[in-house]
C-alpha cells in the first residue's frame, strides 16, 4: 500500500503529513490558513500535498484525507458548523477532489484525533475511545472499531454542544454560545471558558495558559478558577461515560497540556457517573498536535 496523506486544516494553520501503514511520519509541513480565502485554503492545501508528493516520491496523491473544524452535511455534501467560516455552505470535498485530482475523505478535526489516538495513540488497543479538543472551542470525537464514527447525521460526538450537566445556580445565567443555544460545555471548558470564567470572578483579563502559571506560583484566585474548571469538566466527560461508556478518554487541545488535570480528574468523574466503580482512564494525546493530521492520513488507510 502506498504511503497514507493527511490534512489538517485549522484555523490558524494547514499542516500535511505522509504517515507509512505503520504509522511512522514519512513527511510533515505546516503553514499559514488563509482563514478567510476559500480559493486560498484550496491552493494552500494544493501545494502542501504537491509538496508532500515531491519529497517522498510518490507518483501523485491517490487519496487524501483531511480534518476540518467542521462537518460535511451527509444529506447536501456541503459543509457546516465550520469556525472557519468561509467554509461553510461550501462543497469543499468536491472542490478538493477535483482541484487534487484525487479521492478525498473529509472529517470533523475531533473525529481526526479520535482516529489518531486509537489507531496509535493513548487509545491504542481499545474498541471505543472518546476523544474531546479543549482549546479556543470545545469538540468531541468518536472512534470505534478501528474507524471513526460520525452517525448518520454527521453529528455524532458533538459534546461541546451538549449543556453542563448538573448546573449550579450560578451557572444558569451564561451568554448565549456561538452556536445560538446557551450553556453550551463550549462555553464553559474550552481554553477561552476557562480564561472568561477567571475573568467573571474578579482575576482580570488573562490567557488560560497564564492563571494555570498563576496558580502554580500560589495565586489563590487562580487555583479557584482551575478548581471550578476541573469540576465542569469531570461532570461533562461523566455523561460522557453514562451514555456510551468508552474504553479510554483522550483529551487534545491546549488545556489537554495542563498535568494537574489528570491526578483529579476521576474522583470528579465518579462523583456524577451512575456507577460508582467506573475506572475509565482519561489521557493527554499521545501524538500531541500532530494528532490531527495523523488522524487524517489515517481515514484514507
Amino acid at each position: 500500500m502506498r504511503p497514507l496523506i493527511g490534512i489538517d486544516l485549522g484555523g490558524t494553520k494547514t499542516e500535511v503529513a505522509v504517515l507509512t501503514e505503520d504509522g511512522q511520519v514519512l513527511f510533515r509541513q505546516r503553514c499559514a490558513t488563509p482563514t478567510e480565502d476559500y480559493p486560498g485554503i484550496l491552493n494552500t492545501i494544493a501545494t502542501l500535498v504537491q509538496d508532500a508528493v515531491a519529497h517522498t516520491g510518490l507518483p501523485h496523491a491517490s487519496a487524501v484525507g483531511c480534518g476540518i473544524p467542521g462537518c460535511l452535511d451527509p444529506d447536501t455534501a456541503l459543509i457546516r458548523g465550520a469556525s472557519t467560516l468561509v467554509l461553510n455552505g461550501k462543497a469543499f470535498a468536491k472542490d478538493l477532489a477535483q482541484r487534487l485530482q484525487c479521492r478525498v475523505e473529509v472529517q470533523n478535526d475531533a473525529n481526526c484525533l479520535a482516529v489518531s489516538e486509537g489507531m496509535d495513540g493513548a487509545g491504542q488497543g481499545s474498541r471505543l475511545v472518546f476523544a474531546a479538543i479543549l482549546g479556543t472551542g470545545c469538540g468531541g470525537g468518536i472512534f470505534f472499531q478501528g474507524h471513526a464514527w460520525q452517525g448518520p447525521h454527521a453529528i455524532a460526538g458533538e459534546w461541546g454542544h451538549n449543556p453542563l450537566p448538573w448546573p449550579q445556580p450560578e451557572e444558569l445565567q451564561v451568554p448565549p454560545c456561538w452556536c445560538g443555544q446557551r450553556g453550551c460545555l463550549e462555553t464553559w471548558i474550552s481554553g477561552s471558558a476557562f480564561s472568561r470564567d477567571h475573568a467573571r470572578r474578579g482575576g482580570g483579563q488573562h490567557a488560560a495558559w497564564q492563571i494555570i502559571e498563576a496558580m502554580r506560583q500560589g495565586d489563590s484566585g487562580a487555583a479557584e478558577s482551575f478548581a471550578r474548571y476541573v469540576d465542569r469538566l469531570g461532570r461533562a466527560l461523566a455523561q460522557v461515560v453514562n451514555l456510551i461508556d468508552p474504553d479510554c478518554i483522550v483529551l487534545g487541545g491546549g488545556m489537554s497540556n495542563v498535568d494537574e488535570i489528570y491526578p483529579e480528574i476521576q474522583s470528579h468523574m465518579l462523583r456524577y457517573t451512575f456507577s460508582k466503580t467506573v475506572r475509565t482512564p482519561v489521557r493527554k494525546a499521545l501524538h500531541g498536535d500532530s494528532s490531527g493530521v495523523r488522524g487524517a492520513a489515517w481515514l484514507v488507510r
